[in-house]
């Protein structure tokens, strides 16, 4: 088995990748940035079938895409196997990104006095339960490799609820908990666990909604003046995942232009 120390140093050239919600907006984002450096990708998706394959096709050796709900454990399990069959390696890098159902939409969000139990549990399924099952399904490989990086994505209105999407934000305030108390429970055997939190990103299919006069507001209250983009985003995944990361674990990543600075 090798050590943690040779496990933690592998260079993102030499890494399988999962991708969750990989197909489409900040996901193809993600996807990409890692296979412009070489590593082999999981383009794992849902419902986005033809992108997914579309981009797929485009690093035909290096990118495999997959169906699979990350809501569902068998589903995942079977997608890791298939990716390690695939490569010949095991996946030792996952990128928990995928987002069930939701458009950043201010008119048609929930309220105070509408919002529902299902609303919450839509988005906790889709990102804490999603983000457990990946991580359970990839632990056998990362062990036997004797480590691996765990980047899951959040949010920057923990700290700046400029527009109060009480569903997802909840749901990423659960996921930033399990980031910390998972890198408490795996680094023992190597596992880095990170979070990247981004604001609003310009654009994203998520994002799409979002009036023009919203993105110009966030873009004045940044130092940088600007909506940070999604290949931006992405390129702070490529950190986390790299052998310059080896040390770091447990830890959120603000990545939106300098608008909240925690």
């Amino acid at each position: 088995m090798s050590s943690p120390e040779a496990a933690q140093a592998i260079p993102l050239d030499r890494q399988v990748v999962l991708v969750t919600g990989g197909a489409r907006g900040l996901g193809s984002h993600l996807a990409r940035a890692f296979l412009r450096e070489g590593a082999r990708v999981v383009i794992n998706h849902r419902s986005s079938a033809e992108a997914a394959r579309e981009l797929a096709e485009t690093h035909p050796d290096t990118a495999l895409a997959v169906r699979a709900d990350v809501r569902d454990r068998d589903q995942v399990t079977a997608m890791v196997e298939e990716a390690e069959s695939r490569f010949g390696a095991p996946v030792t890098t996952v990128v928990n990104n995928a987002l069930v159902d939701f458009s950043f939409n201010g008119d048609a969000r929930p309220h105070a006095d509408t919002l529902t139990w299902q609303d919450l549990d839509r988005q906790f399924s889709g990102t804490v339960q999603g983000a457990l099952n990946t991580v359970q399904a990839t632990l056998p490989g990362m062990r036997r490799a004797g480590g691996g990086r765990i980047v899951n994505v959040g949010t920057n209105l923990f700290q700046h609820p400029v527009v109060p999407y009480h569903d997802y934000t909840a749901a990423k305030a659960a996921l930033l908990s399990l980031t910390r108390t998972l890198a408490h429970d795996l680094g023992p055997d190597g596992i880095t666990v990170n979070m990247i939190s981004g604001g609003l990103l310009r654009t994203t299919d998520a994002s799409s909604a979002t009036p023009e006069e919203v993105f110009d507001l966030i873009a004045s209250g940044t130092p940088l003046r600007r909506v940070t983009t999604p290949a931006e985003f992405a390129d702070t995944a490529l950190f986390f995942a790299s052998p310059w990361a080896r040390s770091v674990t447990g830890q959120n990543l603000v990545v939106d232009g300098g608008l909240v600075m925690d």
